[in-house]
This record gives structure tokens, C-alpha cells and sequence, in this order.
């Protein structure tokens, strides 16, 4: 069976400890989109770990993690967090690398970084990890796939027309350093060095791992509105986050997928830029920030703090409803237990009206929310396994939100470790 674990809203929903979790009945995890832009922070007996590329159940000895080909490989990136988890005493992983994945090369990161900078003021808040002009290359055509890293005379003449193509525009619009062939073509002998061990067809892999029955578990990065359809457009990433977009990217037909798993917050949080309409400011966010998640709300990239809001019911609701949601993830739910009152966005006003579906971007950007507050439960919820033992009004917040996003939530989790989770019905 093929079950997806996607995010509902900007990403950051802790989806890598639902996914840690998932893992322990999985044979096989795919990370299926996106590069190292975003990470997964995991805690487990390990230690905590902030993954980038490698799939979240890559701790379990007895999975096979495999990068499919719709990801953003950044090679030295996944390279370096191998060493990085073996060294702190995870078994040596069976990783598996997509020969028609493609590559992030380091003038993908660096034109990012200098895209951004002749933005200024209206910059997109990218990671600079190289993403959208590496999405934008393998569109256009001018990727390299994994597979041609073994043709010699292919590289050589590709870097040439690569290095020619890039270099007008940093000559001419960006005023930096040229990229020169001969370099890039070292640069991409190293990349076969580091991952020629891992390289095979993951798809043809997968086809045989159903037909045996093998347990798999897609592994989504960021939620739905970063999805550069769905999403807050233009303020999104270059890869669709949807459960859909699991099958091409790791190659599996979309009937297969029979579970979309899609993890939510029990409040709101995002990094990077975007309308963000249950957004809160101040001190009040300051502190749901320093009680949030594990150590703080910060970027698991780039330690940036993330902007906080409470729980938005109308771009949760829209957001499970793309991913084609048969299961909600509710996280970090012991974090409220501070809270008097609880507000929830249940509706967006705009332009004097009220509604209840989420809109596209340049109407999203006038929304205000419509906040209904809820009474909180003042009490530490950490530890408790049984739904029925959480206190009255921590069971009225749930069943509030589910009867709101019309999703059934089937999971709640209330710590940071990988047993603090608590299963409904």
C-alpha cells in the first residue's frame, strides 16, 4: 500500500515527526519533490536531526529511502547528511537515487542568491538553495539528469553550451563572476564520484516493490500554499507540494496512493514571504513562538523565525481539500495549553464581505480574519495516550476544527517525540 504524508498550509507542520513515525510499519520512504530548501526536524533516540533531503524514515534499519525523480537533488548536500547522521550513530542508511533526477548545481544556488539581491525589497524570501532556477532549468531544458553524469563526451559538451547560455546573464544582469566549462565539468565529475553507489531506475524499483506488497510511504515537502498552482502565487516554490504530484515524482501510477496523510498545526506558522491572514505580531507571537514546536518556531533551513498566527480554518480547509486529505495530523497541540482563550480564523472579510473559501493571492492580500475565540484548557497535555484523558476544552478545540475543515483527524500529537502521539478513531 502507498500512503502519502503532505503539509496542508506553508510547510513547517511537522510532517517529518509524522512521517519518523509512519516509518516504523514502511518498507520503503520516497521523497518524491523539492530540494534542501526546507527541512524536517526530527526528534527520535537518536538525538534531533533537521533533514533536507533525506527522507524522514531513513532511522529505521530496516527501510529503503529512496530520492525520487522529481526531486531537487543538491548532491553534496545529501552526501554531507549521510556522514552527518552516521556519525552521531544512525545505522548506515539504503539510500536509493533516481537516475532521472536532476541535479541543483552551485550556479543554481548562487544565481538565487543574486536574484534575490536585484530584487531587494521585493525579494520572494527564497532559502538561496537554488531552487527556482533550478526548476526553471529543467524546464527549459537545460538540467543535467543524473543518468547523464556517466556519458562523458555528453558532459563536456553540455557544460560548454550550460557555461555560454549562464554567462550572459551574469555578465550582463547580475554583474558577477563568470561560470567557466572546465570547472563545471569538474564540478559534475565530483557529483558522479559522491552518488555512482545509490544511482538506479526507482521507478522500475517501486513497480516491483507493489507487486510484492511492500508498505510505502511518500514523503512531501512544504504544504499546499506553496504550491505554485494552488498556492500563494507567486509566493510559493517551484515544485507542486500536492499528494497528486507524488506519483510522477517518484514514478508510481495515482491509483496506488490509497492514504493522503496530511499533517496540520494546531496554530498557524510560515517562513518566507506571502499573505499570511491569521497572522499575529508583538509580543503575542513572540511568545507562541518561544513556546512552539521543539525549542522554538525557527526555520529548520535557515533559522529564521517563523511568522505565527493562529489556527486559519478557511486555508486549512482548502488545503486538505487539494491534497485529497483521507486523514488529519494535528501537531504541537500541547503548545496552546498556556492560553486563556484560544482565537481561531474562521472566515476572511474582504472588501466588507465575508467569506469562507480561500482566494487567490491579490484578494488574500486584503483579507482580514474573522476570529472566533475558544476557552483553553490551562494544563500541561504531554503525555497522555488516550484521546478520551485530554481535558474537555483540548477534545472541543479538535472537534471544533474537524467539524470546520470537514476532514477527519485521525491522529493528534502532543510532544515533540516520535511516541507522543495520541490516535482517534
Amino acid at each position: 500500500m502507498v500512503r502519502a504524508v503532505v503539509g496542508a498550509n506553508w510547510g513547517d507542520e511537522g510532517k517529518g515527526k509524522i512521517t519518523d513515525m509512519l516509518a516504523r510499519e514502511a518498507d520503503i520512504i520516497v521523497r518524491f519533490q523539492g530540494g534542501a530548501n526546507a527541512g524536517h526536524t526530527i526528534i527520535n533516540n537518536y538525538g534531533k536531526f533537521a533533514l533536507h533531503t533525506l527522507p524522514s524514515g531513513v532511522f529505521y534499519s530496516h527501510t529503503t529511502s529512496i530520492i525520487g525523480n522529481g526531486v531537487a537533488l543538491d548532491v553534496p548536500v545529501l552526501f554531507q547528511e549521510v556522514q552527518s547522521i552516521v556519525e552521531r550513530g544512525v545505522p548506515e542508511p539504503k539510500i536509493l537515487v533516481s537516475d532521472r533526477a536532476q541535479m541543483v548545481m552551485s550556479y543554481h544556488k548562487n544565481m538565487d542568491a543574486y536574484e534575490e539581491e536585484r530584487l531587494g525589497g521585493k525579494s520572494f524570501g527564497s532559502t538561496k538553495s537554488g531552487i527556482a532556477p533550478f526548476y526553471s532549468d529543467k524546464f527549459a531544458k537545460i538540467g543535467f539528469q543524473v543518468s547523464e553524469l556517466f556519458d562523458d563526451m555528453l558532459l563536456k559538451e553540455k557544460a560548454e553550451r550550460v557555461a555560454e547560455q549562464k554567462n550572459v546573464l551574469l555578465e550582463h544582469l547580475y554583474h558577477k563572476p563568470l561560470i567557466k566549462p572546465e570547472e563545471l565539468y569538474e564540478e559534475l565529475k565530483e557529483y558522479r564520484r559522491m552518488i555512482e553507489p545509490f544511482v538506479c531506475d526507482t521507478a522500475l524499483y517501486l513497480h516491483n516493490a507493489m507487486k510484492e506488497g511492500k508498505s510505502i510511504l511518500l514523503e512531501g515537502q512544504l504544504g499546499t500554499l506553496k504550491d505554485p498552482d494552488h498556492g500563494i502565487y507567486p509566493m510559493v516554490t517551484s515544485s507542486s507540494t500536492l499528494a497528486g504530484y507524488g506519483a510522477i515524482g517518484a514514478g508510481i501510477p495515482p491509483y496506488e496512493i490509497r492514504k493522503v496523510i496530511t499533517v496540520c498545526k494546531a496554530y498557524s506558522s510560515a517562513v518566507g514571504a506571502g499573505a499570511f491572514v491569521s497572522e499575529i505580531f508583538g509580543e503575542e507571537a513572540d511568545e507562541l513562538r518561544r513556546r512552539g514546536g521543539d525549542g522554538g518556531e525557527f526555520g529548520a533551513t535557515t533559522g529564521r523565525p517563523r511568522r505565527m498566527g493562529w489556527f486559519d480554518c478557511v486555508a486549512s480547509r482548502y488545503g486538505l481539500r487539494l491534497q485529497g486529505t483521507t486523514d488529519v495530523a494535528f501537531t504541537v497541540l500541547d503548545v496552546l495549553g498556556y492560553l486563556d482563550e484560544i482565537p481561531v480564523c474562521v472566515g476572511y472579510e474582504i472588501d466588507g464581505e465575508v467569506t469562507t473559501e480561500f482566494p487567490t493571492t491579490h484578494l488574500l492580500e486584503k483579507a482580514k480574519p474573522v476570529l472566533k475565540k475558544l476557552p483553553g484548557w490551562k494544563c500541561d497535555i504531554r503525555g497522555i495516550k488516550a484521546y478520551e484523558e485530554l481535558p474537555e476544552n483540548c477534545r472541543k478545540y479538535i472537534e471544533f476544527i474537524e467539524k470546520e475543515v470537514g476532514y477527519p483527524i485521525t491522529m493528534v500529537s502532543n510532544g515533540p517525540g516520535r511516541e507522543d502521539i495520541i490516535y482517534r478513531g
